[in-house]
């Protein structure tokens, strides 16, 4: 088998700063959107592209996100000419462990490439929000004969060193790379989006796994090292909406971004064509709004049961709202019960949570409160 491209899917990660909504769940399996988990983007992207090899890394809480990738039929990834396969940590003759950072899971997994023989592999993370096609930037990669293509946005100047940072020439070959640095020489950011030509990956992974100081990491090692070995790498600009949602702020943001009053960037609604975002139909019934109701902006997925005031919130399946209760700027997820009475502002309301009769939640100045301890009855 030989096919002109594989994407690998980083998928594994804790996800710590999303607190409990982590704490049984992978990170990319997280709600997102009303209907959505944040894996569907990524996965969908490729669909969207003509990718139909895709490989997914999990390893921390992977059962559930095993589960809902299954054989990839919700992408369409899936068939006799396609294959989606997950890819854990295995025992090997050499024994086993975890993953021991993003390029050692890659090399763990070189036997799945070998079989495949791509030109090209596609390494994404599996908890970025964005939409697109890959398509231009394998264009590109092609066209400057590159080993290596970073996809880059640029990043405001104090946000600068949360981030790998490039530097290029004029013709958009890197010149300099350097992660997370304290005095950043320019905001280009990498989105952790790069495009191999295989054999070179190949090659420096196997380089990589005999370095005993390396962290095994793409933006520490394998791309600084090719860099010092004369590789060619090229920048690929992206101008679209990407949201890194690693924490519950900028998890609530990229939520509130989907709303009218949001990011016009990003608009899930009026995706069609080659920009559809897949995702898994949980077959609920259809929502009910109440006679006594308030709705103002906001999402609301099928299943939910809104009685009360909602206000410019993203609601999820088989939520309820009781009668008198109010939710504003908040996010609730699959399954959340608001009882009557409750108040609601600036909250992550998570899976199954319950918000007791005439509770009040609401965060401190300038964070977002998250309730996901207690749970509805009967869930």
């Amino acid at each position: 088998m030989s096919i002109k491209i594989a994407a690998m899917i980083l998928a594994g990660g804790k996800g710590t700063r999303l607190q409990s909504l982590t704490r049984k769940t992978a990170k990319p399996a997280v709600s997102y959107g009303g209907k959505y988990r944040i894996i569907d983007f990524p996965l969908s992207n490729c669909a969207n592209s003509g990718i139909s090899h895709v490989g997914v890394l999990t390893q921390y809480e992977s059962s559930e996100l095993n589960t809902y990738i299954g054989s990839g039929r919700n992408w369409g990834i899936n068939g006799v000419d396609a294959l989606m396969s997950v890819l854990t940590p295995k025992q090997t003759e050499e024994g086993s462990s975890w993953y021991r950072g993003t390029a050692d899971a890659i090399y763990e997994n070189l036997d799945w490439l070998d079989e495949i023989d791509p030109e090209y592999v596609l390494i994404l993370s599996g908890d970025h929000i964005y939409s697109c096609t890959y398509n231009e930037m394998l264009n590109l990669t092609e066209e400057k004969d590159a080993d290596c293509t970073i996809s880059v946005c640029e990043v405001p100047w104090e946000e600068a060193s949360r981030f790998g940072i490039l530097e290029t020439d004029e013709e958009g070959n890197i010149l300099a790379f350097k992660e997370k640095p304290k005095q950043p020489k320019s905001n280009l950011a990498s989105m952790g989006i790069y495009i191999f030509k295989y054999k070179s990956l190949r090659s420096a992974l196997v380089a990589d796994a005999k370095d005993e100081t390396s962290d095994h990491d793409f933006g520490k090692n394998i791309i600084p090292s090719m860099l010092e070995g004369g590789k060619k790498l090229i920048a690929y600009t992206y101008k679209g909406y990407w949201k890194d949602v690693g924490t519950i702020a900028s998890l609530h943001q990229a939520n509130m971004d989907l709303l009218l009053s949001g990011d016009p960037t990003i608009n899930l609604m009026s995706m069609t064509g080659g920009q559809r975002i897949y995702s898994e139909d949980n077959h609920a019934t259809p929502q009910f709004i109440g006679p006594k109701a308030t709705v103002k902006d906001c999402l609301i997925n099928q299943g939910a049961k809104v009685y009360g005031s909602v206000d410019h919130c993203v609601i999820s399946s088989d939520v309820i709202v009781e009668e008198g209760a109010s939710v504003a700027n908040s996010v609730l997820m699959l399954g959340a019960r608001i009882e009557k009475g409750a108040k609601v502002v600036d909250a992550m309301i998570g899976p199954h949570a319950l918000v007791e009769e005439g509770e009040e939640v609401k965060p401190e100045k300038g964070t977002i409160a998250l309730v996901s301890n207690k749970k509805a009855l009967g869930r």
